[in-house]
């Protein structure tokens, strides 16, 4: 994913919340995912996966319309296989360990007080161990449009284009950012794009350092496994509560209890499908604004 839970806010909702308020020369990130262990198909197989993600991004005003951003990320992502069965009818077998990097950058537009528009392309590099990264590219481009409403509360749609390996996609999704209450508030807690759309997420403002939240998506890895476009899909449903901290104005921290369900394993080529056990995952996420 982004990150299947911890991610930096996308631009956009960044620009709703009062453009320059959360921008930043540099925010780092650190996010650690733990997925407990789950039946893959019924072919003997069982998996745990964990998933290391670090991430850097830079934002700043060019003028009062223009924003410009910029954006750099690497998962490892680890997978224990267990049990003595084969996986995907033995069309492959298990592998260790997947990198991905990704790189982006975005253009937010506001021509006035009302409208906001994101245009931000993607690169990425995925794949397992034993394939080759200058085979695993994938690239996109995620646009959206938002209507300010008076009070400051802002909806609208997007869509992301995903060049991604061997397959193209179209993904919409809802983008919005809206302060229900002075506590409470729906908005969108991932950036959409090669792992999915932006999610929903109802948080609620407890003290002025605590919050809490409870939101749902889809996410999709997508990686490399074999030469010649052959490719991996796992695609799954979370849904999670989270609590963060403000431990002070530079350094937040936020902690997931998270639940992976409707999982699917499928191979590109042979064209294979197996499902994936629902799970339960724990994550943890630390970013520093400089």
């Amino acid at each position: 994913m982004a990150l299947a839970f911890a991610s930096l806010a996308p631009i956009a909702a960044e620009a709703a919340q009062g453009g320059q308020r959360h921008q930043s020369p540099l925010t780092l990130s650190v996010s650690r995912i733990g997925v407990g262990e789950a039946d893959v198909g019924d072919g003997g197989l069982a998996l745990q996966r964990d998933t290391w993600l670090f991430g850097a991004k830079t934002s700043f005003a060019l003028n009062r319309q223009w924003s410009l951003s910029a954006s750099i990320g690497y998962e490892r992502l680890d997978y224990d296989w267990s049990g003595r069965g084969s996986l995907l009818n033995g069309n492959l077998a298990p592998w260790s360990n997947v990198d991905r990097y990704g790189v982006g950058v975005g253009l937010s537009y506001r021509p006035n007080d009302r409208w906001l528009f994101l245009l931000a392309p993607k690169l990425q590099y995925a794949y397992a161990d034993g394939a080759s990264a200058s085979n695993a590219q994938s690239y996109g481009v995620v646009a959206s449009g938002m209507y300010r409403f008076n009070g400051g509360n802002m909806l609208g749609l997007g869509v992301a284009y995903l060049n991604d390996i061997s397959e193209v996609r179209t993904l919409p999704y809802l983008a919005v950012n809206w302060q229900i209450t002075d506590k409470l508030k729906l908005a969108n807690p991932f950036s959409a794009g090669f792992s999915g759309p932006a999610g929903l997420e109802l948080s609620y403002q407890w003290y002025d350092t605590l919050d809490v939240g409870v939101g749902s998506s889809k996410r999709t890895k997508r990686f490399l496994v074999e030469d010649e476009d052959v490719t991996l899909e796992i695609d799954e449903w979370v849904g999670f509560v989270r609590a963060g901290w403000q431990a002070s104005e530079p350094l937040k921290f936020d902690a997931y209890l998270g639940y992976f369900f409707s999982g699917e394993l499928e191979l590109s080529s042979p064209k294979t499908k197996v499902s994936l056990e629902d799970q339960l995952a724990l994550a943890f996420s630390a970013q520093y604004r400089f």
